[in-house]
């Protein structure tokens, strides 16, 4: 009778535990999802408010330093590496806000206007130290998916649409698909020229260049085949997304592909939205 206990509470642990990380997880996940619900509209962020408010954003970000995060699955660790990225920018953002000018090379307000915003601010996540080039850089590769550098929401209009929810490992696929459907509508994010024959995407394609490619390139339609390796991922990512004169004008095959410069002015709704 004593092993036949031993064996059922043993059981229970197995199934319990998993089961409470992943509530911890969700949990975490959804303070996030209703910060992002509150105070962010179409991409851009009511920051005055965010900072005035920002308990629950500073909390959020604190509990990233010591989420267990290495074992999980791959949608679980690259929806946390997602969130986590996109609150920190927040968080940045409104630790000097409202952000005072520096430079000249970047406009007013600007994060760029931050000293070190990417490159040097050191941040604490799933145990360890890290810059938002860091994560970028070195941990989001891992996942060999480039529709990840088009949802950071690097505190620029430029940027991915900054989204009013959190990304979930139940829906990260279904959400990353989503935002390369929304490039092709972002005059940020793709712009189709038909009287100059020309196709301009967002600088980050040129940025993580060779990520595109290894993951695209192979798959575009083999009447590409004579077109660089980042223009053939380009079309492959795109095209099937493009409405169908769009999608015709590709097929003549004679565009030139040209890069939008970043627009590094702040993703700011506050004073236009009444908050």
């Amino acid at each position: 009778m004593a092993r036949a206990i031993s064996i059922t509470v043993a059981v229970v642990l197995l199934v319990t535990v998993p089961h409470a990380q992943e509530s911890s997880l969700d949990a975490h996940r959804k303070t996030l999802d209703q910060i992002l619900d509150l105070y962010v509209r179409d991409g851009d962020v009511y920051y005055r408010a965010l900072k005035l408010e920002r308990a629950k954003l500073d909390g959020f970000v604190s509990r990233l330093a010591t989420e267990p995060i290495d074992k999980a699955s791959r949608e679980e660790r690259l929806a946390f590496w997602l969130n986590a990225y996109n609150a920190l920018v927040l968080q940045t953002v409104i630790d000097h806000y409202p952000i005072q000018k520096r430079s000249s090379e970047y406009p007013a307000k600007s994060i760029r206007q931050i000293p070190g915003a990417f490159e040097r601010l050191q941040h604490h996540v799933a145990g360890r130290t890290l810059t938002l080039d860091q994560i970028e850089q070195t941990i989001l590769p891992e996942f060999h998916d480039p529709r990840v550098y088009l949802v950071l929401g690097r505190g620029a209009r430029g940027s991915g649409r900054l989204r009013s929810e959190a990304y979930t490992p139940q829906r990260i696929g279904d959400q990353l698909a989503e935002v390369a459907g929304e490039c092709v509508g972002r005059g940020q994010c793709l712009q189709i020229d038909r009287d100059s024959d020309r196709v301009s995407v967002s600088s980050i394609f040129s940025w993580r260049g060779q990520e595109f490619v290894d993951a695209y390139a192979g798959a575009a339609p083999q009447a590409f085949a004579s077109r660089s390796p980042i223009e053939r991922a380009v079309v492959a990512l795109l095209e099937p997304k493009l409405l169908t004169l769009e999608k015709e004008f590709l097929a003549k095959n004679t565009f030139r592909l040209a890069y939008i410069p970043f627009d590094w002015t702040l993703n700011d709704l506050t004073g236009r939205g009444g908050r």
